[in-house]
């Protein structure tokens, strides 16, 4: 999950996912420059976040929990 700290929505999200038991590993874009050119790559050139990138490389931003569950149990 691509996030920065004080993305209130990236806390949500974070939190959503460790109520459901799923595991993520956090880059803050921030700190890592690599990181935000890639979270711009996949938005258009905006640095959204949180942006999540699944197991089989789809990256979704800022999606509604539902869409995301339903995501990783389909990779």
């Amino acid at each position: 999950m691509y996030t920065t700290v004080w993305c209130g929505y990236c806390v949500r999200l974070k939190r959503a996912l460790e109520r459901e038991g799923i595991e993520f590993d956090e880059v803050d874009i921030e700190v890592d420059p690599s990181a935000a050119d890639y979270v711009m790559s996949v938005n258009g050139g905006n640095a959204t976040v949180p942006t999540i990138v699944l197991p089989d490389g789809r990256a979704l931003t800022n999606p509604p929990l539902p869409e995301l569950l339903s995501a990783i149990r389909a990779a």
